[in-house]
Protein backbone atom coordinates (compact mmCIF):
# COMPACT_ATOMS: atom_id res chain seq x y z
CA UNK A 1 0.00 0.00 0.00
CA UNK A 2 1.06 3.58 -1.23
CA UNK A 3 2.01 5.83 2.37
CA UNK A 4 1.78 9.67 1.98
CA UNK A 5 4.64 11.13 4.20
CA UNK A 6 3.29 13.67 6.46
CA UNK A 7 4.63 15.94 8.75
CA UNK A 8 2.85 17.07 11.77
CA UNK A 9 4.31 20.26 14.35
CA UNK A 10 5.83 19.36 17.55
CA UNK A 11 5.28 22.40 19.92
CA UNK A 12 2.77 24.98 20.52
CA UNK A 13 0.54 24.26 16.99
CA UNK A 14 0.55 20.33 17.78
CA UNK A 15 -2.95 20.29 19.97
CA UNK A 16 -3.89 23.27 17.11
CA UNK A 17 -2.94 20.99 14.25
CA UNK A 18 -4.54 17.53 15.73
CA UNK A 19 -8.03 19.38 16.23
CA UNK A 20 -8.39 20.63 12.95
CA UNK A 21 -7.78 17.28 11.30
CA UNK A 22 -10.08 15.26 13.96
CA UNK A 23 -12.73 18.56 12.59
CA UNK A 24 -11.60 17.44 8.85
CA UNK A 25 -12.46 13.74 9.90
CA UNK A 26 -8.89 12.42 10.83
CA UNK A 27 -8.51 10.84 14.67
CA UNK A 28 -4.98 11.58 15.38
CA UNK A 29 -3.74 9.83 18.79
CA UNK A 30 0.29 10.75 19.99
CA UNK A 31 1.12 9.14 22.09
CA UNK A 32 3.86 10.12 25.16
CA UNK A 33 6.59 11.11 23.86
CA UNK A 34 6.38 9.24 20.69
CA UNK A 35 7.65 10.86 17.27
CA UNK A 36 5.23 8.76 15.34
CA UNK A 37 1.65 9.16 15.85
CA UNK A 38 -1.27 7.02 14.73
CA UNK A 39 -3.67 8.53 12.20
CA UNK A 40 -7.17 6.56 10.89
CA UNK A 41 -6.57 6.45 7.87
CA UNK A 42 -4.19 3.92 6.32
CA UNK A 43 -2.47 5.80 3.09
CA UNK A 44 -1.18 8.41 5.29
CA UNK A 45 2.02 8.14 7.82
CA UNK A 46 2.43 11.04 10.06
CA UNK A 47 6.07 12.34 11.86
CA UNK A 48 6.38 14.79 14.60
CA UNK A 49 8.59 17.47 13.73
CA UNK A 50 9.31 20.76 15.63
CA UNK A 51 7.63 23.28 12.72
CA UNK A 52 11.41 25.12 12.62
CA UNK A 53 12.65 22.20 10.85
CA UNK A 54 9.69 21.01 8.89
CA UNK A 55 10.37 23.08 5.69
CA UNK A 56 13.87 21.54 5.52
CA UNK A 57 12.84 18.08 5.71
CA UNK A 58 9.48 18.57 3.15
CA UNK A 59 12.71 20.35 0.50
CA UNK A 60 14.84 17.18 0.78
CA UNK A 61 11.94 14.81 0.36
CA UNK A 62 12.29 13.15 3.55
CA UNK A 63 8.22 14.29 3.96
CA UNK A 64 6.03 14.61 1.17
CA UNK A 65 3.92 17.15 2.89
CA UNK A 66 3.96 19.09 6.25
CA UNK A 67 2.52 21.74 8.31
CA UNK A 68 4.46 24.35 9.24
CA UNK A 69 4.66 28.48 9.84
CA UNK A 70 5.23 30.25 6.57
CA UNK A 71 7.92 32.12 9.02
CA UNK A 72 10.14 29.05 9.27
CA UNK A 73 9.70 28.48 5.41
CA UNK A 74 11.51 31.89 5.22
CA UNK A 75 13.89 31.81 7.84
CA UNK A 76 15.31 28.24 6.49
CA UNK A 77 14.97 29.71 2.40
CA UNK A 78 13.30 26.61 1.75
CA UNK A 79 11.87 25.74 -1.91
CA UNK A 80 8.13 24.02 -1.42
CA UNK A 81 4.87 23.99 -2.77
CA UNK A 82 2.26 26.05 -0.38
CA UNK A 83 -1.14 24.04 -1.01
CA UNK A 84 -3.03 25.83 1.67
CA UNK A 85 -2.89 28.97 4.11
CA UNK A 86 -4.53 27.31 7.36
CA UNK A 87 -5.12 30.22 9.72
CA UNK A 88 -6.18 28.27 12.85
CA UNK A 89 -3.81 28.99 15.87
CA UNK A 90 -5.11 30.35 18.85
CA UNK A 91 -6.97 33.48 17.00
CA UNK A 92 -8.24 31.75 14.11
CA UNK A 93 -8.58 35.01 11.91
CA UNK A 94 -5.06 37.34 12.78
CA UNK A 95 -2.04 36.46 11.53
CA UNK A 96 0.98 36.00 13.81
CA UNK A 97 3.65 38.70 13.59
CA UNK A 98 7.35 38.48 14.19
CA UNK A 99 8.36 42.31 15.46
CA UNK A 100 11.39 44.18 16.87
CA UNK A 101 11.07 45.18 20.05
CA UNK A 102 12.88 47.18 22.94
CA UNK A 103 12.57 48.07 26.22
CA UNK A 104 9.89 50.79 27.51
CA UNK A 105 12.88 53.32 28.21
CA UNK A 106 14.91 52.60 25.22
CA UNK A 107 16.21 55.59 23.33
CA UNK A 108 15.86 53.55 20.23
CA UNK A 109 13.44 55.09 18.37
CA UNK A 110 13.64 53.29 14.77
CA UNK A 111 15.63 50.34 12.86
CA UNK A 112 18.18 53.18 11.79
CA UNK A 113 18.98 53.75 15.70
CA UNK A 114 20.33 49.93 15.71
CA UNK A 115 23.24 50.49 14.08
CA UNK A 116 25.92 48.15 15.73
CA UNK A 117 23.80 47.10 18.38
CA UNK A 118 22.94 43.64 19.59
CA UNK A 119 19.39 41.57 18.71
CA UNK A 120 18.15 38.30 19.91
CA UNK A 121 15.76 36.22 18.23
CA UNK A 122 15.02 32.48 16.98
CA UNK A 123 14.96 34.08 13.26
CA UNK A 124 18.18 34.74 12.56
CA UNK A 125 18.02 35.09 8.72
CA UNK A 126 14.75 36.92 8.53
CA UNK A 127 16.26 39.70 10.89
CA UNK A 128 19.39 39.63 9.22
CA UNK A 129 17.35 39.89 5.47
CA UNK A 130 15.06 42.87 6.95
CA UNK A 131 17.76 44.90 8.50
CA UNK A 132 19.64 44.54 5.43
CA UNK A 133 16.88 46.32 3.01
CA UNK A 134 17.87 49.62 5.52
CA UNK A 135 21.32 48.88 5.16
CA UNK A 136 21.87 48.57 8.79
CA UNK A 137 25.06 46.62 10.25
CA UNK A 138 23.94 44.49 13.85
CA UNK A 139 25.07 41.86 15.83
CA UNK A 140 22.23 39.68 15.28
CA UNK A 141 22.36 36.35 17.48
CA UNK A 142 20.40 33.25 17.73
CA UNK A 143 17.76 32.59 20.85
CA UNK A 144 16.91 29.42 22.04
CA UNK A 145 14.44 31.14 24.49
CA UNK A 146 13.29 33.47 27.38
CA UNK A 147 14.25 36.00 24.67
CA UNK A 148 12.04 39.05 26.32
CA UNK A 149 14.11 38.27 29.46
CA UNK A 150 17.32 39.09 27.78
CA UNK A 151 16.54 42.43 26.40
CA UNK A 152 14.86 42.97 30.23
CA UNK A 153 18.22 42.05 31.25
CA UNK A 154 20.11 44.37 29.59
CA UNK A 155 21.84 41.23 27.24
CA UNK A 156 20.43 42.50 24.62
CA UNK A 157 19.35 45.79 23.26
CA UNK A 158 16.47 44.54 20.99
CA UNK A 159 14.31 41.27 20.39
CA UNK A 160 12.49 40.16 17.67
CA UNK A 161 9.85 37.87 19.24
CA UNK A 162 6.66 35.83 18.08
CA UNK A 163 3.74 38.07 19.05
CA UNK A 164 -0.05 38.01 18.13
CA UNK A 165 -1.10 40.59 20.03
CA UNK A 166 1.77 42.02 21.54
CA UNK A 167 0.05 41.60 24.87
CA UNK A 168 2.86 39.78 26.76
CA UNK A 169 5.43 42.36 25.38
CA UNK A 170 3.92 44.74 27.37
CA UNK A 171 3.52 42.34 29.97
CA UNK A 172 7.54 42.65 30.02
CA UNK A 173 7.84 46.26 29.69
CA UNK A 174 8.84 46.00 25.62
CA UNK A 175 8.16 48.78 22.92
CA UNK A 176 7.32 47.58 19.59
CA UNK A 177 9.02 49.66 16.66
CA UNK A 178 8.57 47.75 13.37
CA UNK A 179 7.25 44.47 12.49
CA UNK A 180 9.55 42.11 10.83
CA UNK A 181 6.89 40.05 9.05
CA UNK A 182 3.96 38.51 9.12
CA UNK A 183 3.16 34.54 9.20
CA UNK A 184 0.47 31.90 8.98
CA UNK A 185 0.32 28.15 9.31
CA UNK A 186 0.98 26.78 5.66
CA UNK A 187 0.20 22.91 3.99
CA UNK A 188 3.38 22.87 2.15
CA UNK A 189 4.52 19.82 -0.07
CA UNK A 190 7.70 19.03 -1.61
CA UNK A 191 8.21 19.76 -5.20
CA UNK A 192 8.75 15.93 -6.37
CA UNK A 193 5.55 14.74 -4.70
CA UNK A 194 3.26 17.30 -6.00
CA UNK A 195 4.37 15.66 -9.49
CA UNK A 196 3.17 12.25 -8.40
CA UNK A 197 -0.76 11.72 -9.19
CA UNK A 198 -1.23 9.85 -6.01
CA UNK A 199 0.29 11.94 -4.10
CA UNK A 200 -1.15 14.71 -5.31
CA UNK A 201 -4.58 13.57 -5.25
CA UNK A 202 -4.19 12.48 -1.17
CA UNK A 203 -2.87 15.98 -0.36
CA UNK A 204 -5.09 17.53 -2.84
CA UNK A 205 -8.08 15.30 -0.23
CA UNK A 206 -6.47 16.59 3.00
CA UNK A 207 -6.47 20.31 1.77
CA UNK A 208 -9.84 20.82 1.18
CA UNK A 209 -10.65 18.93 3.89
CA UNK A 210 -8.44 21.14 6.56
CA UNK A 211 -9.46 24.16 4.77
CA UNK A 212 -13.26 22.77 5.19
CA UNK A 213 -13.04 22.76 8.61
CA UNK A 214 -11.26 25.87 9.12
CA UNK A 215 -13.82 28.01 7.38
CA UNK A 216 -16.60 26.11 9.61
CA UNK A 217 -14.67 27.58 12.95
CA UNK A 218 -17.45 29.66 14.34
CA UNK A 219 -20.00 28.89 12.01
CA UNK A 220 -23.46 27.36 12.38
CA UNK A 221 -26.37 26.16 10.62
CA UNK A 222 -29.84 27.55 11.03
CA UNK A 223 -33.11 25.52 10.01
CA UNK A 224 -36.75 27.11 10.54
CA UNK A 225 -40.11 26.45 9.27
CA UNK A 226 -41.87 29.96 8.05
CA UNK A 227 -45.42 31.01 6.81
CA UNK A 228 -45.51 32.47 3.53
CA UNK A 229 -46.66 35.71 4.70
CA UNK A 230 -44.14 35.30 7.27
CA UNK A 231 -41.16 34.60 4.42
CA UNK A 232 -40.22 38.34 3.61
CA UNK A 233 -39.82 39.69 6.98
CA UNK A 234 -37.64 36.67 7.54
CA UNK A 235 -35.36 36.66 4.82
CA UNK A 236 -34.81 40.26 5.57
CA UNK A 237 -33.28 39.33 8.78
CA UNK A 238 -30.72 36.60 7.82
CA UNK A 239 -27.17 37.48 6.26
CA UNK A 240 -25.35 33.97 5.00
CA UNK A 241 -22.76 33.22 2.21
CA UNK A 242 -25.38 33.10 -0.41
CA UNK A 243 -29.14 33.61 -0.30
CA UNK A 244 -30.76 31.24 2.48
CA UNK A 245 -32.17 28.18 0.83
CA UNK A 246 -35.85 27.77 0.72
CA UNK A 247 -38.09 24.84 0.17
CA UNK A 248 -41.49 23.36 0.16
CA UNK A 249 -43.28 21.95 3.04
CA UNK A 250 -45.69 19.13 2.64
CA UNK A 251 -47.97 22.11 3.83
CA UNK A 252 -48.66 24.67 0.80
CA UNK A 253 -48.30 27.62 2.83
CA UNK A 254 -45.64 26.74 4.98
CA UNK A 255 -41.62 26.86 3.49
CA UNK A 256 -38.37 25.66 5.17
CA UNK A 257 -35.72 28.13 5.54
CA UNK A 258 -32.13 27.10 6.14
CA UNK A 259 -28.61 29.30 6.12
CA UNK A 260 -24.96 28.86 7.56
CA UNK A 261 -24.04 32.18 9.64
CA UNK A 262 -21.86 33.03 12.50
CA UNK A 263 -22.41 31.35 15.89
CA UNK A 264 -21.58 35.15 17.83
CA UNK A 265 -24.91 36.76 15.68
CA UNK A 266 -26.94 33.70 16.90
CA UNK A 267 -27.79 34.68 20.53
CA UNK A 268 -29.45 37.90 19.10
CA UNK A 269 -30.96 36.63 15.64
CA UNK A 270 -32.87 34.38 17.29
CA UNK A 271 -35.12 36.31 19.35
CA UNK A 272 -35.50 38.57 16.16
CA UNK A 273 -36.34 35.29 13.94
CA UNK A 274 -39.13 34.19 16.22
CA UNK A 275 -40.85 37.64 16.17
CA UNK A 276 -40.90 37.62 12.56
CA UNK A 277 -42.66 34.66 12.43
CA UNK A 278 -40.16 31.87 12.13
CA UNK A 279 -41.05 28.38 14.04
CA UNK A 280 -39.16 25.32 14.65
CA UNK A 281 -36.13 26.94 14.89
CA UNK A 282 -33.15 24.29 14.85
CA UNK A 283 -29.14 25.36 15.65
CA UNK A 284 -26.96 22.75 14.68
CA UNK A 285 -22.92 22.90 14.67
CA UNK A 286 -20.56 22.56 11.47
CA UNK A 287 -17.65 20.17 10.70
CA UNK A 288 -16.55 21.27 7.86
CA UNK A 289 -17.77 24.08 5.25
CA UNK A 290 -16.78 23.51 1.73
CA UNK A 291 -16.39 26.07 -1.21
Amino acid sequence: MRKLKLGLPKGSLQEATVKVFERAGFKIYVSGRSYFPTIDDREIEPVLLRAQEMSRYVEEGALDCGITGADWILENGSKVIVLADLVYAKQSSVKVRWVLAVPEKSSIRSVKDLKGKKIATEVVNVTKAYLRKDKIKADVEFSWGATEAKVADGLVDAVVELTETGSSLRAHKLRIISTICESTTQFIANKTSVKDPWKKGKMDQISMLLQGAIAANNMVGLKMNVEIRDLKKVLNLLTSLKNPTVSSLSEDNWRAVEIVISENTVRTLIPKLKKAGAQGIIEYPLNKLIY
